[in-house]
C-alpha cells in the first residue's frame, strides 16, 4: 500500500494523510494505522465505519483549506454509533510530492525480514498473501527463471547453487521458512541455519514444510550430522497455524502467515 501512496503523490497536488496517534480501550485499528484521502478516492483504512467515514469528511475539508496539520479526538461511543467504547486520537496532515523521502521512511513498516527458500505452489502463494502486508521478503531457490513476474516492490528474488550458500548471508534476525523442491535441499537448509543459529543465535525462528513423518527422518539425519536435541528443537516442523487439515496451497499460506503474525505479536 505505501508504494501506492507513494505513486499517488506523484498524481495529486494534495492528499491528506490520516493515522491513527494514539488509542485507549476498544478501538478498531492500532496507532500507527494510516489511511490517504484525495478528492476521488480513499487508500487505505483506519477501521471502517463512522469513524472512518467522518475522517474521510474531515479531510476533504482539510483539502480545501489552508491547515497543514491537526489532531482530532474521537470517542467511539454513541455519538458515533460505534460500540467499541475506546477513544482514538486521529492526525491530519496535507502533504505532497515534496514529502515523498520523509513519508517512506516513516511509513516503512518495522518488520523482521523474512527469509523463504523454495518457489514452488506454497511458495508462490505465501508470498502473495505476504505482500499484501508489505513484508519484506529475500525469496530465494536454486532453480533460475523459477520466480513470476510482477513481484512487490518489498520481495527480493535470489538464486543461489547450491541453495543453503543464501543462508549465512540472511539479515539478522529473519525468519526463516523452507519448502524447496527437493527434500534433499531442504535438509541441506535447515542444517545450515541451525550451524548459523550455533554460531550466532540471530534466526528466532526456522520453519520446515512436511509431516511429522518428514521431520523424524529429518531428525535422525541431523543428529548423524552433530547437532543436538536441543538444537533440533528450534525447528518448527510441521508450519502453520495447527487445526487446518486443508493442503491446498493458499491454505497453507495462510496459516503460516497466521503463524507468522502470532510471532510477531510476541504469542
Amino acid at each position: 500500500m505505501l508504494t501506492q501512496f507513494l505513486s499517488l503523490l506523484n498524481t495529486h497536488a494534495q492528499l491528506v494523510l490520516v493515522s491513527v496517534q494514539s488509542t485507549r480501550g476498544s478501538v478498531p485499528r492500532e496507532a500507527g494505522t494510516w489511511m490517504a484521502v484525495h478528492a476521488e478516492g480513499v487508500l487505505g483504512t483506519i477501521g471502517g465505519g463512522r469513524l472512518e467515514w467522518d475522517a474521510i469528511r474531515h479531510a476533504r475539508v482539510l483539502l480545501g483549506a489552508g491547515t497543514v496539520a491537526e489532531h482530532v479526538h474521537y470517542r467511539l461511543g454513541p455519538s458515533l454509533g460505534q460500540c467499541c467504547g475506546g477513544e482514538v486520537q486521529l492526525q491530519f496532515e496535507r502533504v505532497n510530492q515534496a514529502d515523498t523521502e520523509a513519508l517512506r521512511l516513516r511509513l516503512t513498516p518495522a518488520q523482521a525480514a523474512l527469509a523463504l527458500f523454495g518457489g514452488g505452489h506454497v511458495g508462490q502463494a505465501l508470498v502473495e498473501v505476504l505482500s499484501t502486508l508489505s513484508q519484506p521478503i529475500t525469496w530465494i531457490d536454486s532453480r533460475d527463471e523459477i520466480f513470476p513476474d510482477g513481484l512487490a516492490q518489498a520481495v527480493q528474488c535470489e538464486h543461489s547453487d547450491p541453495v543453503q550458500a543464501a543462508v549465512p548471508g540472511l539479515a539478522s534476525g529473519s525468519r526463516v521458512l523452507i519448502m524447496s523442491f527437493s527434500h534433499a535441499e531442504d535438509l541441506d537448509i535447515v542444517a545450515a541455519c541451525l550451524l548459523r543459529q550455533r554460531e550466532q543465535a540471530d534466526l528466532p525462528y526456522v520453519g520446515l514444510i512436511g509431516s511429522k513423518t518428514k521431520w523424524a527422518t529429518f531428525r535422525k539425519r541431523l543428529l548423524a550430522r552433530g547437532f543436538s536435541e536441543a538444537e533440533l528443537a528450534h525447528v518448527t516442523c510441521p508450519i502453520g497455524i495447527p487445526g487446518i487439515a486443508d493442503k491446498r496451497p493458499a491454505a497453507i499460506a495462510i496459516a503460516v502467515a497466521a503463524q507468522l503474525l502470532l510471532l510477531q505479536n510476541g504469542a
